[in-house]
């Protein structure tokens, strides 16, 4: 927001609150006009939704106790003072506001940071049933030195569903005065990671910041994700286990590729297919996981006839095979 805004517009008298309130009473009466005036419930109503703007506006400086302290500066400092771009005594121009207060804001040379919140203020899908982006909030601020700092970057939550995190998608993040930004989620993206979308943070004399977006992701019923790869618990015949065969099995990319089980594999085993797990691109190449199948010999519970008898006969076959031979030597302490 320009220095002269902050002259030109009575952010207490905007909320309706005194200017020793609060922190307390300058949210609650924020979120009381918040909620009469939001634009969801005054479709077409321009007056009621500017008004709601002005709300926003005036929570995010004084809900920001830093924020706050330099308004209420540049208000005290203002307020019997008239400030013109026009030439000053002398024919010389004469210094505008941000002249005069340019170190208020900006601190003089270097770089530093601030909080700061987005007008617009704090998610509002507890008021409104939605909206907000993913319930996050923003947050996270900087004001720049010497040059025109830039405004500060929010920061938003939002959560995908597995395949998006696979193939990649677009999400869109609704804020509370109703507008839609379409954030581009890459392929492979990890639990954790953080989108920038640029230019879409708060608004400042050097340009906006950025919008910086942490992805969660659901569950699947099938594939499990572990890193860049990802495991697939795949059921096997007794009769395959023992003689061994080649089955096929869906990947993430829906792929179907085919995996040799070897003779006499135990359950839990576990078999790699390379490069058919999450792929990425990280630093201009393509990442590829592998996919884990770990082999899970199932035994039927009930079993016909001349099956019962072909396992019996197995069993008469393989008397002298002991599976615990040597068990007792190794439960020794």
């Amino acid at each position: 927001m320009a220095s002269q805004d902050w002259i030109d517009k009575d952010f207490y008298a905007i909320l309706g609150v005194s200017r020793d309130a609060s922190e307390e009473d300058i949210k609650k009466a924020y979120r009381k006009l918040a909620r009469k005036h939001h634009p969801d419930k005054n479709p077409g109503d321009d007056a009621s939704e500017q008004r709601f703007k002005d709300i926003a506006e005036a929570h995010s400086v004084l809900g920001d106790k830093k924020q706050r302290e330099q308004y209420d500066a540049v208000r005290a400092m203002g307020s019997g003072a008239r400030f013109s771009g026009g030439p000053g005594p002398g024919g010389a121009a004469g210094g505008g506001f941000e002249d005069l207060f340019g170190n208020l804001f900006n601190g003089g040379s270097g770089r530093g940071t601030a909080g700061g919140q987005t007008p617009g203020g704090p998610d509002l899908s507890d008021l409104f049933g939605g909206g907000g982006f993913g319930g996050g909030g923003f947050g996270g601020g900087r004001f720049g030195g010497g040059a025109p700092a830039k405004g500060a970057d929010r920061t938003s939550k939002t959560t995908i569903s597995f395949a998006g995190s696979i193939r990649g998608t677009t999400v869109g993040l609704r804020e509370p005065n109703g507008t839609v930004i379409d954030v581009r989620i890459p392929p492979g993206i990890r639990p954790g990671q953080k989108v920038r979308v640029k230019g879409k943070g708060q608004r400042g004399p050097g340009g906006a910041g950025d919008l910086l977006v942490e992805v969660a992701i659901s569950g699947h019923r099938f594939f499990e994700r572990e890193g860049d790869d990802i495991r697939i618990h795949l059921p096997v015949a007794f009769d395959e286990a023992a003689l061994g065969t080649t089955v096929q099995v869906p990947t993430v990319h829906g792929e179907k590729v085919h995996i040799k089980i070897p003779a006499g594999v135990a359950s839990g085993r576990v078999l790699r297919l390379k490069g058919h797990g999450v792929r990425r691109r990280e630093k201009g190449r393509e990442v590829a996981g592998d996919m884990l199948v770990t082999l899970e010999v199932q035994v039927p519970k009930d079993l016909p006839a001349e099956a019962l008898e072909a396992v019996r006969a197995y069993a008469e076959a393989t008397r002298g095979i002991d599976p615990r031979k040597g068990l007792e030597a190794k439960a020794v302490l």
